[in-house]
């Protein structure tokens, strides 16, 4: 069904052999509890050219084993993994590079079409060494051997579960890598489709790469296309040789597969003790080598003309460079505009919602930025106006990394790009739409509530109200790269209330123990306060005018002497916020690193 490509624009894959020994692998079973030894010492070779089935009943170890020959797993990992280029043994450094891991969630963002992930891909993965045109030959070329061609304008989420599972191989497939690895690529898919991703992994590996596949229990027609078979039961090997092998090795043993019998099926039941205990038989029988191999296996022959294009003096093969990070950056901003602007939740919603709120607010505090007499009920507007910036921007914070981060891990491992530079990307398009949101909210409100109608206090008070949502994002991304997204957003609830009381309204400060003033000055909030505070009435503003007889507020510096605040300290009120911006997104970006290595 799938037509053989042979990406004419890029070098052929590079051959890379995979043996480990004596891999013991433990767990602790809980806390300052006992250890449990998952694989006990299991040994054997994978090599390019084959397709290889990782195989064997629930809590085998096959996740272990492929995490560890990853690289994902590197902790409570004892025994030799090499990586062979030849007679070459290659660094760890080095392989990773060269290596790709498709879990088994099919992770991909769902906004986009396909051919617009497959574009970011090539974009990250070969950078300037193809141009565009070159590009899409490769992705095309790519998304025709996958059959992924007639979708290629289909939005992710859109696509069905055996089309997700050729594309998360597609994305990976841009820069060619020598060695593939996926986790039990055929779960969630029918029978057709199962054989068709098999396939695909089939046509792979006789290109000369090194796949590398978990599967639980595949059909016969699906376990006779594998070249190589190791089986896993109790964290031991029990079998490591050719699909077509299995009969004949199990026979060997007294144990005689019926004629109409699955195999794979079969095996299973065998190492799952089913026919009784033949475990130190297995074991011992796994590591004769002599049920590896029935005929070499075949490679692609490619036609004269394939060949005349591909050798034709080097002039179509193109030395792959990684990109840059600089252009990495580029391209991730741009993914994250794109993202931002399909994403309506996140935007347009958010957008409306800031214009309608800015308006009710405004109404309902009519007259009080001028009147004299509803100065106190100002202050309050002030903090109504940094608690809903609080929460609309903390909020949807808690949830962005754990939403995304199957799918940031994936792309950090496969070397899409640096962490850092996805993390600068997603601030620098976040930060404006952040401040444009706070800016359309403070327009509004600001002018309906007739606050007084000069820039320089606009534009501190609208600066204030940025630095209040970008300072409360940031503790939200520092919620969600700590804790799960239900203690997240219940701590951060928490958080904002806690501020809340410190900030200088619900208890003056004048009112405050020497004790609790000091501590307000770990809230965030008492600062956002202060800053507006400054702007509306510090710097020398006039009286205000007073419907009534006596108007105690009417003179400014009154209201800020009974607030305890410092009606000239704006400049240093916005230098703290945006100092504890930088260090809470500091921070987060750490506590990222952390859980995305610990995941």
């Amino acid at each position: 069904m799938y037509q053989r490509s042979i990406l004419l624009n890029l070098p052929k894959a590079q051959s890379i052999d995979i043996e480990f020994e004596n891999v013991i692998y433990t767990v602790q079973v809980s806390f300052r509890g006992p250890t449990k030894q998952i694989l006990q010492g299991v040994s054997g070779c994978f090599k390019s050219g084959e397709l290889t089935a990782i195989m064997g009943p629930s809590g085998a170890g096959k996740s272990s084993l492929l995490n560890i020959l990853t690289g994902l797993q590197r902790k409570r990992v004892d025994g030799k993994v090499s990586y062979v280029t030849g007679k070459v043994q290659q660094s760890w450094s080095d392989y990773k590079k060269q290596a790709c891991y498709i879990q088994q969630d099919d992770q991909l963002y769902p906004l986009f079409t396909v051919n617009e992930i497959m574009t970011m891909s090539a974009d990250l993965k070969l950078g300037q060494s193809l141009n565009s045109k070159g590009k899409q030959m490769v992705i095309d070329d790519i998304l025709d051997s996958l059959d992924l061609s007639k979708c290629k304008e289909t939005r992710c989420d859109r696509i069905s579960g055996g089309q997700r599972k050729r594309l998360s191989i597609a994305l990976e497939l841009v820069d060619n890598p020598p060695v593939v690895f996926l986790d039990e690529p055929t779960t969630g898919l029918d029978s057709l489709a199962s054989m068709q991703c098999v396939s695909v992994l089939k046509n792979l590996a006789r290109g000369g790469r090194t796949v590398v596949c978990t599967i639980h229990q595949p059909s016969a027609a699906i376990y006779d296309m594998f070249d190589h078979v190791y089986m896993l039961a109790d964290g031991l090997c029990m079998f490591q040789g050719a699909a077509v092998n299995t009969v004949s090795y199990l026979s060997r043993l007294g144990l005689n597969c019926p004629k109409y019998h699955n195999p794979a099926d079969y095996v299973i039941e065998v190492i799952s003790y089913e026919y009784g205990d033949f475990k130190n038989q297995l074991t011992v029988a796994a590591s004769d080598s002599s049920w590896r191999f029935v005929a070499p296996p075949k490679l692609d022959k490619f036609t004269a003309e394939e060949e005349r294009r591909i050798n034709n003096d080097g002039k179509t093969t193109v030395l792959i460079t990684s990109p840059s990070e600089i252009i990495r950056l580029r391209v991730l901003v741009k993914r994250c505009c794109i993202q931002l602007y399909r994403d309506w939740t996140t935007t347009h919603l958010k957008l409306l919602l800031h214009f309608l709120v800015g308006i009710l607010l405004g109404l309902k505090f009519t007259d009080c930025g001028s009147d004299g007499s509803k100065t106190f009920s100002n202050v309050g507007f002030l903090i109504i106006t940094t608690v809903y910036l609080c929460y609309t921007s903390m909020m949807p914070a808690v949830l962005k990394f754990p939403s995304e981060l199957l799918v940031l891990r994936k792309e950090h491992f496969n070397n899409w790009y640096k962490l850092r530079t996805y993390y600068l990307a997603f601030i620098m398009t976040n930060m404006p739409v952040q401040a444009f949101f706070a800016t359309v909210y403070s327009a509004v409100s600001y002018y309906l509530s007739s606050q007084p109608l000069e820039w320089f206090r606009f534009l501190m008070f609208t600066s204030s109200a940025i630095l209040t949502t970008i300072i409360a994002e940031a503790m939200g991304l520092l919620l969600g790269t700590t804790l799960n997204p239900v203690n997240g957003t219940f701590l951060g609830a928490i958080t904002v209330c806690t501020m809340l009381i410190f900030a200088g309204f619900l208890v003056l400060y004048t009112h405050m123990s020497h004790f609790w003033y000091m501590v307000s000055f770990l809230s965030y909030l008492r600062y956002s306060m202060e800053a507006m505070v400054s702007a509306l009435y510090g710097y020398g503003r006039e009286k205000m005018t007073c419907p009534d007889i006596y108007c105690h507020y009417r003179a400014p510096q009154t209201l800020i002497d009974e607030l305890g605040m410092n009606g000239e300290g704006f400049w240093f009120d916005v230098t703290v916020l945006g100092v504890n911006t930088f260090l809470l997104q500091l921070i987060a970006y750490y506590t990222l690193r952390r859980k995305i290595s610990s995941f």
